[in-house]
């Protein structure tokens, strides 16, 4: 599983943005496993519609502490590919250790997951089946009592 994101932010009051893609491995892929889903650290900013937040409002008070937190997800195996886009809460100090720390949680997750999938090895059985040896030899002293009718009249 590869995880590419970017945030960005313009100047002035506007908040940063995360823009992320997930994007499974072929063989990954492969294993038909369900999408994971994950409560991240990264925090819903109030408002979150507002590409912006003006100095003492919603996360930029001083008592403003997260309530809720954004969903990542990995992408259902038949997709292959999800990508999101949120807004981050607005800081001075322009760092944003969460994310990666959520992307590292769900990339370790998701292949423990791999990793137990991965003990469920492929499986090719042939066989087949004849006729049971007693039924042979019904079958087979049928058909000379037969002949021998055959031959005899």
């Amino acid at each position: 599983m590869n995880i590419d994101w970017n945030i960005k932010k313009k100047q002035g009051n506007h908040r940063p943005t995360l823009s992320y893609t997930v994007t499974l491995e072929e063989h990954e892929m492969e294993l038909d496993m369900e999408p994971l889903t994950l409560t991240s650290t990264l925090a819903v900013v109030p408002h979150e519609e507002r590409g912006w937040c003006l100095p003492g409002e919603d996360e930029r008070r001083d008592d403003w502490q997260p309530t809720e937190f954004h969903l990542l997800a990995v992408p259902w195996f038949r997709v292959g590919v999800d990508s999101g886009f949120l807004r981050l809460p607005f800081r001075e100090s322009r760092e944003y250790p969460e994310v990666e720390i959520s992307f590292r949680r769900l990339r370790d997750e998701y292949e423990k997951l791999v990793c137990e999938a991965l003990r469920w090895g492929s499986l090719d059985v042939k066989a087949s089946l004849q006729a049971a040896e007693k039924t042979k030899e019904k079958i087979a002293g049928t058909l000379v009592a037969k002949k021998m009718l055959q031959l005899a009249g």
